[in-house]
């Protein structure tokens, strides 16, 4: 492949020096042209099969090249064809041109680039996958941009070639128009030049923009179609209207607030959301009181006499329970209160875009941000609904320890649970459709934690796809290696992910769309379809389901409902960082292998064992690794991957080096405390800059060095 570009691109070389050489384009001056008017228009009446090949055939081979004649031939076409004829051979013929070029072009360099820029160009690819027609046809309707600069970045893009030639054929017809037109002129013309005055250039730019106005209109107009539907009141109660207060509920109030906005904050049920009450609080206690409970089945490993820890179950949930009241004042009404929000207890409903009713109470609103979160997701699953069974949200009221617990779901939520309550004593079984655990991460990262599992006793069951529940004697049925699978168990614990909250509250009768997913369809701004002063952030918005993510949204919902259209911004999701709270850890951010694999992005692997790490080995917890992915030949970090103990501190680092663009090398000449785990960091950078150190530079060195030794 790499041959047949390089001859390609020698061929190309040949073709534009022998346009050069030849000048062919003093045929197409403005003098020429004056002076053999008439002949040329005899030549054509006397061979004009002969002249349309030729002219054709010589007009799409100077585009394809990117050869800067098209002016000169497309005035040409006008003297030597007439207006309408001119109008048709050079249409043809300039979009059959530009197509060669993007073919080209795309053959050449789109699968480097797409490799070496992947993560900057998701975005840009998404976009240009739903609308590079619209991008396309708005650019060759402004000569601002150079035409063959056109064809090279479309072909950089995931835009089908059909769709480039036709929308091309479209866009370039005023522009060609005009200047066939000037072709037929031609006696009057002072100069080639005047065809590109400043009134003309800036009269083609208000053509070029108009497809953007008339999106907006039309964007506009179908919001209005909805909006208009509605009696908009002539003053409002509120700035904002927030429903849900979980973490983006509370920050988008707590940003609206911040900035003297008026904001009522709604909630029917606890003031945190999930994360404080049965989510992230609840279960890193619950980690927390387990890893304990392993530390004393480990005292040998630290020179302790060993001894089975003693423990009350029940004891360890009212610790959780601890822990959540503890926290619970920085969610608390009383502090939101102070800070300037009015909270309201209740269920919450958009009677329209302008109104959220309360009980007995209309709220009037300029925005709303629609922050309810989502919940368990419970499967159809045959005989589950007949027994009593536990989800994320309802296993925090056990006071008795199950002694046979299958957990159904073998993402980070279920993994985490089955741990804890593996450590605490129960016999636990994770069951897992997909063919391994945590399918999100890398192999080699499943693999460890199922090593760790296995050695403490947690039966890991991929491959397993659960078929029905038998209700007498408690008996999960599965399906693996097409045969059946019989698991009993005292209690069952759901944990397939969740679904967001999109039901109950008005969204039905408002006619919102939901996306695919089952969040709220939402823009770049967070915006709903239709409803431009309704935003949504956090787990009801997607793509993430994350707590850090849920405030990321809520500060650009809170800042685009209070300042839009004077200023908004798109919500950024370049760099999102995630952890797996087992033991050890898995933290992650950008790419892993088998996602860059997927997408075609070439990369370098650098991996450091952390078992070679001094606090590490002092802690207990040599194990894990750190794992870098970069470019080929360069320090920039597509994504890391952590397993180890702390890895969500840890990955920090790599998140700000993501976030603000710098890579390996200045990693490597930061300076880190020792001893620390964080020193992982640095020596992962370490076995990168060994395997990228300049050989023909220590080569001399090294002769540099034996020379000075004789000196």
């Amino acid at each position: 492949m790499i041959l047949v570009k390089l001859c390609l691109v020698a061929f190309l070389i040949f073709l534009i020096f022998a346009f050069l050489y030849f000048d062919l384009e003093a045929t197409f001056t403005l003098q020429n042209l004056k002076t053999h008017q008439a002949e040329l228009h005899t030549y054509f009446q006397t061979n004009p099969l002969t002249v349309l090949i030729s002219f054709f055939a010589l007009y799409v081979t100077s585009v394809a090249l990117s050869v800067p004649w098209a002016t000169a031939l497309t005035v040409s076409s006008g003297v030597i064809f007439g207006f309408w004829l001119g109008l048709a051979v050079v249409s043809l013929a300039s979009s059959l041109g530009a197509t060669l070029s993007f073919v080209i072009s795309r053959f050449l360099f789109r699968d480097w680039i797409q490799r070496r820029y992947a993560a900057n160009l998701s975005a840009i690819n998404t976009g240009f996958t739903k609308e590079g027609g619209f991008y396309l046809f708005s650019l060759r309707l402004l000569p601002i941009i150079p035409f063959f600069l056109v064809n090279l970045m479309m072909a950089l893009t995931p835009i089908k070639t059909s769709t480039f030639f036709l929308v091309s054929l479209l866009g370039m017809l005023p522009a060609t128009a005009a200047f066939v037109n000037a072709g037929t002129q031609i006696a009057s013309l002072e100069s080639l030049r005047g065809l590109l005055s400043i009134k003309l250039i800036l009269s083609f730019s208000v053509i070029g923009i108009f497809p953007y106005l008339s999106k907006k209109a039309l964007a506009t107009l179908r919001n209005n179609k909805f909006m208009k539907k509605y009696k908009r009141p002539k003053k409002f109660d509120y700035n904002i209207v927030v429903i849900g207060a979980g973490s983006a509920g509370l920050v988008s109030s707590y940003i609206a607030s911040a900035v003297k906005a008026k904001v009522a904050l709604i909630e029917k049920h606890k003031m945190g959301g999930d994360c404080l009450n049965t989510g992230c609080v609840p279960s890193k206690a619950l980690i927390r009181s387990a890893k304990m409970v392993h530390y004393f089945r480990r005292a040998s490993d630290f020179g302790l006499k060993p001894q089975e820890p003693q423990f009350d179950f029940a004891k360890v949930m009212e610790r959780v329970q601890r822990v959540i009241a503890e926290i619970a004042p920085h969610d608390s009404v009383d502090r939101y209160t102070e800070l300037g929000v009015e909270c309201i207890e209740g269920s919450a409903k958009i009677t329209s875009p302008f109104q959220v009713q309360v009980g007995e109470r209309t709220l009037t609103t300029k925005n709303i941000i629609v922050a309810t979160g989502a919940g368990p997701l419970v499967p159809p699953i045959p005989g589950l609904s007949e027994v009593p069974y536990l989800t994320s949200d309802t296993v925090w009221g056990l006071r008795t320890l199950p002694k046979r617990l299958i957990v159904l779901g073998g993402g980070p939520i279920g993994c985490e649970l089955a741990q804890s309550f593996a450590r605490f004593g129960s016999q636990v079984s994770l069951v897992e459709m997909a063919p391994r655990i945590m399918s999100r991460e890398d192999p080699d990262v499943s693999e460890l934690i199922s090593q760790r599992f296995t050695s403490e006793g947690i039966s890991a069951l991929a491959a397993h796809k659960a078929l029905r529940v038998e209700k007498d004697g408690k008996i999960l049925v599965c399906e693996h290696q097409r045969k059946e699978v019989k698991i009993p168990f005292d209690e069952i614990l759901i944990a397939l992910g969740r679904k967001a909250n999109v039901k109950g509250f008005g969204l039905e009768e408002l006619g919102i769309e939901i996306s695919k997913t089952g969040t709220i369809q939402t823009d770049e701004y967070l915006r709903t379809t239709h409803y431009p002063n309704i935003y949504v952030c956090g787990d009801v918005a997607g793509p993430f389901q994350f707590t850090h993510t849920a405030a990321h949204q809520a500060w650009f919902a809170a800042v685009n409902s209070l300042f839009s259209p004077f200023k908004k911004f798109k919500a950024d999701y370049r760099v999102i960082p995630w952890c797996t709270f087992t033991d050890p850890e898995v933290a992650r951010v950008g790419l892993n292998e088998t996602e860059a694999k997927q997408k075609g992005v070439s990369f370098e692997v650098t991996r450091y064992g952390i078992d070679d790490l001094d606090r590490a080995i002092a802690e207990g917890e040599a194990h894990g690794f750190v794992k870098v992915l970069t470019p080929p030949g360069s320090d920039r970090i597509l994504g890391v991957t952590i397993v180890g103990d702390h890895a969500g501190d840890i990955i920090c680092e790599y998140v700000a080096a993501m976030k603000h663009g710098f890579g390996l090398n200045k990693i490597l000449g930061t300076i880190h405390i020792y001893p620390t785990l964080a020193e992982a960091n640095k020596y992962a950078a370490g076995v990168w800059k060994k395997a990228h150190a300049p050989k023909t530079a220590l080569a001399f060195l090294t002769r540099f060095h034996a020379w000075r030794r004789g000196f």
